[in-house]
């Protein structure tokens, strides 16, 4: 602000005093209401304001944030923020972000992601004449086509850092770097072609310029990367687990349109990321080469703890039936053992999970947010082959104490079923007790009443069997 914008600023700060002393109601009102020139914020400046909202985001598992490429503060990513045109949706290693659009299209950023929504143009009476666009700065993202590109699909794009990707109607996935692109469709077909002077970056639309389809008929994924002037077929190996995700995203689909509520959203929002698309990453044909038995799961020990391994801790399993399944236990005590000083808190039929508690069953003041690390876990994957322990590969757990609300996600993984996902969110209950349930999952579980540990219990039904598994978590 310059000397004489502060000089004319203060001359006239005297001169509505001087008036305000004689002057009518009438004028003094119109005097106040005066433009205040040179006092717009940075984001009335830089335009931020007059962006328009085009979708709310409907979870969050993980840390998030929301920037304006216009500048301003990061804000935190949170269930019920707005999303504008020209904000950029940035996870870390552990976040999870999913959003719905104004025209009911469904987009999921995953963990270490960058997405940006740089057009958004849609009008419910004139759907033809709508505009999207995004750009995958970083990372992995999976959309579902809304009313905007199902009825303008010549209008929509989604740019990564060497590819245009045009729609049909879709629901796919892009894994993108500075100098790779990979897309799985799951429903629907894509055209995907690198950047040339017959396909800006700039324009709309799929570009027809050495250009390659891919439709969710086919076990197949389309590959571009820096070292290949062409994008190329690429066959996928692990046709079971592609067949899982695509039944996955069916259901999901199924339940968020028959969605009524902001809670039954936030379950079909969740069902939707429980099959991930982990054909998109480097690693994944390598790690379906290895059965689960030589892979040693990374938060399940090796041998079945004992009373002395958990003496420090508040929170327990304990087991009251084992099912046969002795030799495969691994963070559960027998029932004697664990109830030795603790009330249970939550279970099933075959577990307990007990709590220290004194006689309170009161939760600290002043808990806030928190976000807790995976300490142990054990999971089993149930078919009609009989019952096999499962990897469990890491994992979130965010509770917000204040909001009474958790979300969590669980990485597991067999030969025999591919990477999985467990996604819940709920609610949390007085005296620490959180639970969820849909028609194909539930987890239930606890906290200590310091807020410093939790464990919950998780079952979820597949397409053939069901997984269950139990886990101990710190606050971080």
């Amino acid at each position: 602000m310059t000397i004489q914008l502060l000089a004319k600023l203060a001359k006239n700060i005297r001169l509505i005093g001087l008036k305000a002393l004689f002057a009518p109601a009438g004028l003094m009102l119109a005097l106040l209401a005066m433009p205040s020139y040179g006092l717009e914020t940075t984001e009335q400046q830089a335009g931020v304001k007059a962006q328009p909202i085009v979708g709310t985001v409907s979870l969050v598992l993980g840390k998030a944030t929301i920037e304006s490429t216009f500048g301003g503060r990061p804000r935190t990513a949170k269930p019920g923020s707005q999303i504008r045109v020209h904000d950029q949706i940035a996870t870390t290693a552990n976040g999870h972000v999913h959003i719905r659009f104004v025209d009911d299209a469904l987009v999921s950023v995953r963990p270490d992601s960058r997405l940006e929504i740089t057009r958004y143009d849609y009008d419910p009476a004139r759907p033809a004449a709508s505009t999207v666009k995004f750009d995958l700065i970083e990372g992995i993202t999976r959309a579902i086509s809304g009313d905007a590109a199902k009825s303008a699909r010549q209008r929509f794009r989604l740019n990564t850092p060497i590819a245009a990707i045009g729609v049909r109607g879709t629901d796919f996935t892009v894994s993108a770097k500075a100098g790779s692109t990979k897309a799985l469709v799951n429903e629907g077909t894509i055209v995907l072609a690198p950047f040339s002077a017959d396909c800006l970056a700039d324009a709309f639309g799929p570009c027809t310029s050495d250009s390659i389809e891919l439709s969710g008929a086919t076990m197949e994924l389309i590959e571009l990367d820096s070292s290949t002037p062409l994008p190329r077929l690429v066959p996928s190996t692990d046709a079971q687990n592609l067949t899982a995700m695509r039944t996955g995203v069916q259901q999901a689909i199924s339940s968020s349109q028959g969605a009524e509520d902001a809670s039954n959203l936030k379950d079909d929002e969740a069902r939707l990321e429980q099959v991930s698309a982990s054909l998109l990453t480097d690693s994944a044909a390598s790690d379906l080469e290895v059965s689960a038995s030589q892979q040693p799961p990374k938060f399940t020990p090796t041998q079945a703890i004992t009373i002395s391994d958990v003496s420090d801790r508040q929170l327990v399993w304990g087991r009251y039936s084992n099912g046969g399944l002795d030799a495969q236990e691994r963070i559960t005590l027998a029932f004697d053992e664990a109830r030795e000083g603790r009330e249970v808190t939550v279970g099933n039929l075959d577990y307990g999970l007990f709590r220290s508690e004194n006689g309170s069953k009161r939760l600290d003041k002043g808990l806030t947010v928190v976000s807790f690390g995976l300490s142990s876990a054990q999971a089993f994957y149930n078919s009609s082959s009989g019952v096999v322990a499962m990897e469990v590969g890491g994992g979130t757990l965010d509770i917000d104490f204040q909001e009474n609300s958790f979300a969590t996600l669980l990485n597991l993984n067999h030969s025999l079923t591919g990477e999985l996902e467990f996604v819940a969110n709920g609610r949390l209950f007085d005296g620490g007790y959180f639970h969820s349930r849909t028609e194909s999952q539930r987890v239930a579980g606890a906290v200590s009443l310091d807020g410093t540990e939790a464990g919950y219990f998780f079952e979820q039904q597949l397409q053939q069997g069901d997984i269950q598994g139990l886990t101990l978590w710190n606050g971080q």
